[in-house]
């Protein structure tokens, strides 16, 4: 990851948002999934935010982490997988819990893994809040958990509706169900304090190359100019929000939230169709939209509700508010992917 003046100049203007970031000071953050979409934004957030707290990045990848925070001298990588016990001798004040298998493509090839990964994933951290009195944990849950409804109106906290549990694909959504609850267990039984971040689609400069969601793939093509290809007529609603403010939402309730409580992640100035998102990443990058027919492994992986934007107005009641709408997070996307793929290019000449 290139540090573009671009991409810092966004995440200082994004680091406004959060509500006294001074409650950060001195502690011990530790962000698992470190080197995805959110968990490095997340760390790139928490490292120019000038607050002297100790940064913890956590993932499967020591050196591939290494890598991404070589320009952030006060970041310290640990190695981190879901699926295994947590022992560390750190005494973390609080964890923010990014780590999960997040491409559609794992959810339809490895239902059983997704569902493990985030079932043991938190059931371990809570565990290891539960013996850490004064210690948090934050939850990065989804939008996914609210099912299927019948309704044009944005998802708020409480608004629950179908979820087909016998569909494999439904390992995503009921895993990430499940683990609220258990957050929820823990508090009422433990007193093992967590509060819940439910995200929308993210999308920004920081997606894997391995991230294979419909935005980070349009955005791919549009820094490359290539054809957006679109699988479908993009007819299906959904809140976007730009990653840096995504991130600094994730901070606000980490920070203000109420334990045992969950929070929608929404720019409410960035709810709109797949195909106005693809519409506007091609503007950015100057290249045509293209429909293909999906194939059938594609479709099963496909997130089956046609409305998924989010009601926000609990998160922005803790004083968060977003700053990029959507013509200048896709925008800015293409513009730090670019100078990102021209640093690469130099280097490996």
């Amino acid at each position: 990851m290139n540090y573009s003046d671009l991409y810092l100049s966004d995440l200082r203007k994004a680091s406004d948002s959060v509500p006294n970031p001074e409650k950060l000071r001195g502690k011990r953050v530790f962000v698992t999934g470190a080197g995805g979409l959110i968990g490095s934004a997340l760390v790139d957030l928490l490292s120019q935010a000038n607050l002297e707290c100790k940064i913890y990045a956590g993932g499967r990848n020591l050196s591939r982490l290494e890598k991404r925070f070589t320009q952030s001298g006060d970041v310290s990588c640990l190695r981190y997988d879901a699926l295994e016990p947590f022992r560390c001798p750190e005494a973390f004040d609080l964890i923010i819990h990014a780590a999960s298998p997040a491409t559609p493509k794992s959810y339809s090839a490895n239902p059983v893994e997704t569902m493990l990964a985030n079932l043991e994933g938190v059931r371990n951290l809570l565990e290891y809040v539960r013996l850490r009195p004064g210690a948090r944990l934050c939850y990065i849950s989804s939008s996914e958990v609210y099912g299927l409804r019948n309704s044009a109106e944005p998802y708020a906290e409480g608004d629950y509706g179908y979820l087909n549990i016998l569909n494999p694909r439904a390992c995503y959504p009921s895993a990430k169900r499940a683990s609220e609850t258990l957050c929820a267990a823990y508090l009422d039984e433990y007193g093992a304090d967590s509060v819940i971040v439910r995200p929308g689609h993210v999308y920004g400069p920081t997606m894997t190359d391995a991230d294979e969601r419909a935005a980070s793939q349009f955005l791919r093509a549009a820094v490359a100019g290539e054809p957006i290809v679109m699988k479908s007529d993009g007819a299906q609603l959904r809140s976007y929000t730009y990653v840096v403010d995504a991130a600094s939402a994730i901070l606000t309730v980490a920070l203000h939230g109420q334990s045992g409580e969950a929070y929608n992640i929404s720019n409410p100035d960035s709810i709109v169709t797949v195909r106005a998102f693809a519409e506007r990443a091609a503007l950015a990058g100057q290249c045509e939209i293209r429909f293909e027919t999906p194939s059938e492994r594609e479709r099963r992986s496909y997130n089956l509700m046609s409305n998924s934007s989010l009601n926000s107005g609990k998160l922005e009641a803790l004083g968060w508010r977003g700053r990029f709408d959507l013509r200048e997070g896709v925008e800015h996307s293409v513009a730090i992917l670019k100078e990102n793929a021209a640093e690469k290019a130099r280097f490996a000449q």
